[in-house]
């Protein structure tokens, strides 16, 4: 009798999150997954439990390295409008770097799965509130240094910041270049 194969959960999450944001929950087959983690589907089941509990796992890997990425740029210093400014042209830079133009996971995840996935919403709920309230303190610091007017409301900017990020995603996922791109990302900076 051979041995089992031995895996590594953390890796296996990874490729999974990588083929569930190419391909999107419900067009992934469970041979998909077999095929990038290297995994019977007995296996991949008995680890996993179901495509829905590798999903959510994945989805949560997604946020977390996203959550972090977001942390790092925002913390940079300099003017906050030129932080704002950088960390969205990067953003953008990375979409249509991608051969796949898989935009982004969560907003992918919202369109696809909302109202139908539970605990894929509450995840990607929770990234955009995480997003949110790093625009809101963003914002906060604005005002503090007098580059954002000190009668805006923080809340509604963050939100607005949000609504921009997810939109400028989408635009990406399409765009033939960066020049609409790089409207939006100026009108958005230039509007606070």
């Amino acid at each position: 009798m051979g041995r089992p194969k031995q895996f590594d959960p953390d890796i296996a999450v990874e490729r999974a999150m990588e083929v569930f944001w190419r391909k999107g929950y419900a067009a992934t087959t469970p041979q998909d997954l077999v095929d990038a983690l290297g995994l019977g589907k007995g296996s991949l089941y008995n680890a996993f439990g179901s495509k829905r509990a590798l999903f959510e796992l994945a989805l949560r890997r997604y946020r977390d390295n996203q959550t972090e990425l977001l942390a790092q740029l925002l913390d940079e210093t300099g003017p906050v409008k030129d932080r704002l400014r950088t960390m969205l042209r990067l953003l953008a830079e990375m979409d249509l770097a991608d051969p796949d133009r898989r935009g982004c996971m969560a907003v992918n995840t919202a369109a696809e799965l909302a109202g139908t996935g539970e605990t894929a919403t509450a995840v990607v709920r929770r990234m955009f509130d995480r997003t949110e309230d790093a625009f809101r303190q963003l914002i906060v610091q604005g005002q503090r240094s007098g580059e954002i007017a000190s009668d805006r409301d923080p809340e509604a900017l963050g939100s607005l910041l949000l609504n921009s990020v997810v939109g400028l995603r989408i635009l990406a996922r399409v765009a033939d270049g960066p020049d609409r791109l790089s409207r939006v990302i100026d009108a958005t900076v230039d509007a606070l």
